[in-house]
């Protein structure tokens, strides 16, 4: 359901590092948001060091944009982006003020995945009932 876009640049996390990321925000927001972590996507994007700028300087930031749908609570997706700003500093050794988690949302109506119109939060379990 959810995406985790992770964008570096290139050879700042090793494969290793991606995975233990992938994992906890997985796990993350499995729990917050209440769905199975084995429908949390993650993937990472990696650029050229001279493609990455921040106040018009060449920056090696851990840039994290993820997509929920609309209607969780939200302290749960302030949360869930707190949570996951903070295993990433701890997981990568990027520092913190080189982290940003953003979330854009739209409707569950707007996403089909395997084939279905995605539920609305908490109509889940009928959801996965009906696979």
């Amino acid at each position: 359901m959810p995406v985790y876009t992770c964008t570096t640049v290139e050879s700042a996390l090793s494969g290793a590092v991606k995975a233990a990321l992938a994992a906890e925000i997985s796990r993350i927001h499995s729990e917050i948001n209440h769905v199975p972590s084995t429908y949390v996507n993650v993937v990472f994007p990696s650029l050229p060091a001279d493609s990455v700028y921040t106040d018009g300087v060449p920056a090696s930031p851990l840039l994290i944009s993820g997509w929920v749908r609309n209607g969780h609570p939200e302290a749960d997706t302030t949360r869930l982006a707190t949570e996951i700003a903070a295993v990433a500093t701890r997981v990568t050794a990027i520092p913190t003020d080189r982290v940003l988690v953003v979330f854009q949302s739209s409707p569950a109506h707007f996403a089909v995945e395997g084939g279905r119109v995605l539920p609305e939060p908490g109509e889940e379990a009928a959801w996965l009932a009906g696979k």
